[in-house]
């Protein structure tokens, strides 16, 4: 059954996240081509700071509610724990919104004025419909995979064209914004009404739950779930940090074109992560069942996916290394030069981050999530550490050399510095078919 559920989640993700970034990465190059590197650097330092939202307001409750959910006594408690959830996120997500946006005030006052200081703040508040995405998760629990990955791509290729429509109409950045936070929104809603209408009873015979309400929420459930999910949540936000903060701090420290550039390089370089998240996914029960026959076949496997894994991201960063000159004048035009080398540097952190999906699920199989809340802590603090040294002396170039060193680190160079990573890392390289070493 976990297999069947993961599979099937994992196929409709993959759909769904490969629209979303195809999406941005066009978005990014219309924005560049039609508005210039400062505007688009303004979108992308808006949308970093929004991607750093979401592990803040998501509490790492997700998985963990359907989890606790599956363990209740009856479905009455099981809709309290949900709908407790539920109030939790979209309360976070309210409080969030305004953390982000004292933030601006601090770092970016100049972009808090016009029609984009209306434009960020709805987007933040907006964005605390997101909390309405656990009814997503439990329709998954529920074998309805498909009608919510649907539903999310339609409401993103929507609000891309409303978007290439606005940038033709002669309408600015604030516009885009707007929309962004509109399709948050949708997508929540979108989430609640398909919840409400493909929901099946909890357990045979009992009936179906009463529509959401903020009256259901239990502090008794919610507290022992917030534990439970701690080191998820604090791991999500140093992980969402040390991949966005570099251009948060380039906006901050060499102006928001630098940072448009930048995001020009990255973009191409973040758009094949998708593949090692969803592979990771759905390799995930084949890692669980060999993990259960014994040691060697389960590195056996773990080795063949890890060099699956890095072949593909080895192939990836050279191809792009070698063809990154007549790439970015094709999709960004001459203006752009300077990203040539940032996505030249930038590219081969993906060899990291494929391996790291699969690192990722080895640790919560071995049952050592607690280090990797501690690798992306380290890799966060270097990333930042770095970006202080290198940008004033580098600039953007600083920053591409920050994030693959960071990356590095926190991808993989940290299972060097635990006994635990240490050893198993030699039963990998060791283990044979026969289980001798």
């Amino acid at each position: 059954m976990l297999k069947k559920i993961l599979v099937a989640r994992a196929t409709a993700m993959l759909g769904d996240r490969l629209v979303k970034l195809i999406c941005a990465a066009v978005l990014t190059i219309f924005v560049a081509r039609v508005l210039g590197a400062s505007q688009l650097g303004i979108y992308s330092i808006v949308m970093a700071w929004s991607a750093l939202l979401v592990p803040l307001t998501s509490m790492g409750l997700n998985n963990n509610v359907i989890r606790r959910m599956v363990q209740q006594d009856n479905g009455q408690q099981a809709m309290i724990l949900l709908y407790s959830a539920v109030s939790v996120r979209l309360a976070l997500g309210l409080f969030g919104g305004s953390l982000m946006l004292l933030g601006f005030y601090l770092l970016y006052p100049d972009m808090l004025s016009g029609n984009t200081g209306i434009a960020i703040p709805v987007l933040f508040l907006l964005q605390s419909f997101f909390g309405l995405l656990l009814f997503e998760f439990y329709l998954n629990y529920q074998g309805t995979f498909r009608s919510p990955a649907y539903c999310k791509t339609a409401i993103t290729l929507l609000s891309f064209a409303a978007k290439l429509l606005l940038l033709y109409s002669g309408f600015g950045i604030a516009s885009l914004l707007l929309m962004t936070g509109i399709e948050f929104m949708l997508v929540g809603l979108a989430q609640y009404l398909l919840y409400r209408y493909k929901q099946q009873p909890f357990r045979p015979g009992e009936q179906r739950w009463p529509a959401y309400h903020p009256r259901w929420f239990s502090t008794a459930q919610v507290i022992p779930l917030l534990k439970r999910a701690s080191w998820l949540w604090l791991s999500a936000i140093v992980a969402v940090v040390y991949l966005k903060i570099d251009i948060v701090m380039i906006g901050s420290m060499a102006g928001t074109e630098q940072a448009g550039i930048y995001a020009a390089a990255s973009r191409l370089s973040e758009l094949w992560y998708v593949f090692p998240a969803t592979l990771a996914t759905r390799y995930y029960p084949d890692m669980l069942n060999a993990y259960q026959q014994g040691v060697a076949p389960y590195y056996l496997k773990l080795r063949r996916f890890a060099l699956l894994f890095f072949g593909a991201a080895f192939s990836i960063a050279l191809l792009m290394t070698l063809a990154a000159p007549g790439l970015i004048s094709l999709l960004f035009g001459e203006d752009f030069s300077a990203a040539v080398a940032v996505l030249r540097i930038h590219i081969w952190a993906g060899c990291f981050i494929f391996v790291r999906y699969l690192i990722s699920q080895h640790l919560v199989i071995t049952e050592q999530e607690p280090l990797s809340l501690v690798s992306h802590g380290i890799g966060a603090l270097l990333n930042i550490g770095l970006n202080l040294w290198l940008i004033p002396s580098m600039g953007i170039v600083g920053a591409a050399w920050a994030t693959l060193i960071s990356y590095a680190f926190a991808s993989f160079f940290f299972l060097f510095f635990f006994a635990s990573t240490r050893a198993q890392l030699w039963q990998l390289i060791t283990v044979r078919r026969t289980g001798q070493h």
